[in-house]
């Protein structure tokens, strides 16, 4: 509210979604059939330190139809907070269009 301490919030990726302390979701779709695929990672059992000092996200894609195949990498700070998101054929659907 005041900003008393000169920090400012980071803004949250449009892509990953933060459901709780622990957990992240992201949605892509494959570009070959437009299969959407969902992936729920968390902190403890999935995310993996990089060299750089941050942490990092590696899965591959499969959407269960097609069988279509891609790569999608998210990249976290030291705190946690996204930084960037890679696809390989795939491309991330942003949260605001998500239907739940």
């Amino acid at each position: 509210m005041f900003n008393l301490f000169g920090r400012k919030k980071s803004s949250a990726n449009p892509y990953v979604k933060q459901d709780d302390p622990q957990t992240f979701r992201v949605r892509v779709r494959t570009r070959l059939h437009g299969e959407v695929v969902e992936f729920r990672f968390t902190k403890a059992a999935h995310i993996g330190a990089d060299d750089e000092g941050g942490y990092l996200f590696r899965k591959a894609v499969v959407s269960p139809a097609h069988f279509d195949r891609g790569e999608l990498l998210v990249r976290f700070d030291s705190r946690y907070n996204v930084t960037a998101t890679e696809g390989e054929g795939v491309e991330f659907i942003p949260v605001r269009e998500w239907e739940d």
